[in-house]
């Protein structure tokens, strides 16, 4: 629009009735709502005046990108760019629609299917499993840093899940060049007559949890439940003067004995011996079931993109907004 019939336009909103009034506002918020991204970009544009190429100041407007992004020219090196050039979003099309895809991942309801939300935003599926995978990468780090106080810590378990991998099929074909899988697909286990859980424990993947009664959550993948595994993952994020309050893994003690920390084991079914009722591992064990929760809709995601649905989950669960999100991919 151009600037005189702009101007017009604002002219003659003073003309308009109460009931249009009611109808314009609900109007520039839906719009307002579409061009959210855009918005955040241009804001980043405006705050880094930097040359993201030789991070020279001087600038000067150079039109705008198909997104009606504005783009700038570098007075230094004469390259173009936008707010989005470094971002990993850059060679995305529909950063409104992308914005969408974030709301609905970080919203309160539960996450709808790639397919139906395919549909209501009117884009492909690959596209909304490609997005949602950019999403995965912008939300690493999202659990917290520091724990103080008194910590639970405690571990769950995912079954590991090679969807994809095509490892049986290339088998099958040609099983010179391709040796069978060391497990057989799950769905065979009940026809083949060998019982589900017999001998699968080592298919667990054991995920740490992390609480303290201020509120913070971190959750983890690890390779196994050894002493010094366990220390290096407790290591960087408890404070020393914490209070942690776990199983009685032995990789608990040895960190906590190794670092002078107040353990307090909580045994099943453990009777009163004078501690606190404060000491235990509620929080995790709730922490667990909102993540069986979480998971289960998605039948066992593969597990190479593990970590990443582990990241969305706790953003989640610390209520990251999304515009938030959005601003930090």
């Amino acid at each position: 629009m151009r600037n005189h019939d702009f101007r017009r336009f604002l002219d003659r909103i003073s003309h308009l009735s109460p009931a249009q009034i009611a109808v314009a506002g609900t109007a520039f918020q839906e719009v307002r709502r579409r061009s959210e991204a855009l918005a955040e970009i241009e804001t980043r544009t405006e705050q880094e005046h930097k040359c993201p190429f030789c991070d020279c100041e001087g600038r000067q407007k150079w039109g705008t990108t198909k997104t009606k992004v504005q783009r700038y020219r570098c007075s230094g090196c004469l390259k173009t760019y936008s707010g989005r050039t470094t971002s990993i979003i850059r060679y995305i099309h529909r950063p409104d629609l992308f914005l969408e895809v974030l709301r609905d991942m970080m919203g309160d309801a539960p996450p709808s299917p790639v397919r139906r939300l395919a549909d209501a935003l009117g884009v492909n599926k690959y596209t909304i499993w490609r997005w949602r995978m950019i999403i995965l990468d912008g939300l690493s780090g999202s659990s917290s840093e520091v724990f103080a106080g008194i910590v639970e810590v405690d571990e769950t378990f995912q079954r590991e899940s090679r969807k994809g991998s095509r490892e049986w099929v290339k088998h099958l074909r040609n099983p010179a060049s391709h040796p069978a899988p060391p497990r057989l697909r799950w769905y065979e286990y009940g026809k083949k007559g060998i019982p589900m859980m017999r001998g699968l424990s080592r298919w667990q993947l054991p995920i740490l949890t992390l609480v303290d009664r201020n509120g913070a959550r971190r959750a983890e993948r690890i390779p196994n439940r050894t002493d010094t595994t366990i220390e290096a993952a407790l290591a960087p994020f408890v404070a020393s003067d914490a209070v942690l309050c776990s199983d009685g893994l032995s990789g608990y003690k040895s960190f906590t004995s190794s670092r002078q920390i107040t353990h307090v084991e909580i045994k099943p079914k453990q009777v009163s011996t004078g501690n606190s009722s404060a000491y235990h591992i509620q929080n995790t064990n709730s922490l667990h079931q909102l993540y069986k929760t979480f998971i289960r809709p998605f039948r066992g995601p593969a597990s190479k993109y593990l970590e990443g649905y582990i990241c969305w989950f706790i953003a989640r669960s610390l209520k990251r907004d999304p515009v938030e999100v959005f601003r930090t991919i």
